[in-house]
């Protein structure tokens, strides 16, 4: 019976004593081992076995929701700090609350557990301290518009002073800077007024460009008016000068017809009686001629009444043929 319960007792101290010895560490976690105070190991993720009672996790202090906290397990992921605000004073005297994000990783979890004793008041502190650095460097203007310059230089500076902690800064985000109320509503009022100056400006633009529209549309109409009334112009005079060229060609045919009429007279009476006949009617001509002056009585001397009679309807023949 006794036999038993020893037996029992064994088994049991058995599987605590392999309880303990097995470690199991997750992913992206590791854990420092010490052998009677010194350094031994540092845990991979897996199953790991170590000594009871003589090997020992080493404890290190986290921040664990904003609270530091005790722990053996050493976080390897990326981390994040949101640090409270702060009062910093910039280069020209203006006094501001700023509160930054940092993201960090322990890369080497040897030098995080053994070269600094708290870590995240470390990073802490020396956040603040650089941040206090930067800003007293800058103008309250340069300090409201350099976000990315502060973000670049707080990383370099924070990465190269972490380094011999295991450290590696990722990168640093202002949250929040926040000036003095007095100057907010300073700022408020410049920015109304900045907008404020802004519309007007698009609205004087706004009006310019219409009335230049407007201005561009009535030149392009007067534009096309003058062209229309010089289109106008050119068709009438080329339907002027066709009418007048139409004119002149009908009395030219008019004249050449009343010539050729004339002309066959002539070939007539020369055919009958050639010299004496033709003077006659070169007498004829001219007393035509004289006929269109302002005589109001013309004597034709008798023998020449017939020819003026045989002139007189060949005139008629000539008119009715027009």
């Amino acid at each position: 019976m006794i036999a038993t319960y020893v037996l029992i007792g064994i088994v049991v101290l058995a599987l605590i004593f392999a309880k303990m010895a097995l470690v199991i560490i997750p992913q992206s976690e590791t854990k420092i081992i010490e052998r009677l105070g010194k350094y031994y190991a540092t845990l991979k993720p897996g199953i790991n076995i170590i000594i009871p009672f003589i090997d020992r996790a080493k404890t290190i202090v986290a921040l664990n929701r904003g609270r530091y906290v005790y722990t053996n397990t050493i976080d390897l992921r990326e981390q994040v700090y949101d640090f409270d605000k702060q009062n910093v004073i910039t280069k020209d005297n203006i006094q501001m609350q700023i509160n930054a994000l940092l993201y960090f990783q322990i890369v080497d979890p040897f030098k995080a557990a053994y070269e600094i004793n708290n870590l995240p008041n470390a990073i802490e502190k020396l956040t603040q301290t650089t941040l206090r650095n930067i800003i007293g460097e800058m103008e309250l203007d340069q300090s409201l518009t350099s976000r990315d310059v502060i973000n670049a230089k707080m990383r370099s500076i924070l990465d190269e002073a972490t380094d011999p902690w295991g450290i590696k800064v990722n990168r640093v985000e202002l949250k929040n800077i926040l000036p003095p109320q007095d100057i907010q509503n300073s700022m408020e009022k410049q920015m109304k007024a900045e907008r404020d100056r802004r519309q007007a400006i698009l609205q004087a633009e706004g009006a310019k460009h219409s009335q230049i529209l407007v201005a561009e549309g009535e030149k392009e109409a007067a534009i096309l008016k003058a062209d229309a009334e010089k289109q106008a112009a050119i068709l009438k005079a080329e339907a002027e000068k066709e009418s007048a060229i139409l004119r002149a060609d009908g009395e030219a045919q008019a004249i050449r017809a009343v010539q050729q009429a004339l002309a066959d007279s002539l070939a007539m009476l020369n055919e009958k009686a050639p010299n004496d006949q033709v003077l006659k009617l070169k007498a004829l001509e001219a007393m035509q001629k004289v006929a269109d002056g302002k005589a109001t009585k013309i004597i034709i001397p008798s023998e020449l009444q017939g020819l003026a009679g045989l002139a007189t309807g060949i005139t008629e023949a000539v008119k009715e043929a027009k």
